[in-house]
């Protein structure tokens, strides 16, 4: 879900900054055309590294400032359908939980969090399993599976959907009592099968 990616560019050095490191006024004018941007091939862009700017720069007729070519590499997040992540959950509400993947929230829909009948309870900030009786609330962590994925267009979040409604998703304290459960029954049925020979031999 998370990489870096290598690009080029080329930035405006305004001239109020004439006098200051290159460098350093180079990455503040990527970081500010780049961070928090979401885009259909890139994702969400989180930061900005190892940006290098061109010493020798271009003057444009009627503007003061300089261009200059950088090359610079971008950490991004870009969430691909049937990946399986683990997020916090941030937020409680009657159609679901939203967890935090990454700079971004997915949704995991009351439908897809378990096989059971879910309630709501509002006081609590907890959704309840009615035969589990088991309680997501806020802070709790959670594996899931991305089924959908939309980024949507500027000025938008866009929208990314998950399931836990698959073997080893969910709750991660729920994970590891289904875990332990199967241990369990592979130790149990393992030592079922290790009966002690006790046949003995007969000498004529």
């Amino acid at each position: 879900m998370f990489k870096l990616v290598s690009l080029q560019d080329t930035i405006r050095i305004p001239p109020e900054t004439f006098g200051n490191p290159l460098e350093a006024v180079g990455h503040q004018q990527v970081r500010e055309k780049y961070v928090g941007m979401i885009n259909e091939e890139l994702g969400y862009v989180i930061a900005v590294t190892d940006v290098k700017v061109s010493m020798v720069g271009k003057i444009i007729p009627g503007d003061g400032a300089t261009y200059h070519k950088v090359s610079f590499s971008l950490l991004t997040c870009y969430p691909k359908i049937q990946e399986v992540i683990e997020g916090e959950v941030v937020e409680i509400a009657d159609f679901g939980a939203f967890v935090r993947i990454g700079p971004v929230d997915a949704l995991l829909h009351v439908s897809q969090l378990m096989d059971d009948f879910i309630s709501y309870d509002e006081k609590q900030g907890v959704l309840i399993g009615k035969e589990t009786r088991r309680k997501l609330s806020s802070g709790d962590q959670v594996r899931a599976r991305i089924t959908a994925v939309s980024l949507g267009k500027a000025g938008s979040s866009g929208k990314i959907g998950m399931t836990a409604r698959q073997p080893f998703l969910g709750k991660l304290e729920w994970i590891e009592h289904k875990v332990q459960k199967i241990r369990e029954a592979v130790e149990k049925k393992s030592s079922h099968k290790q009966e002690p020979q006790e046949k003995g031999t007969q000498h004529d």
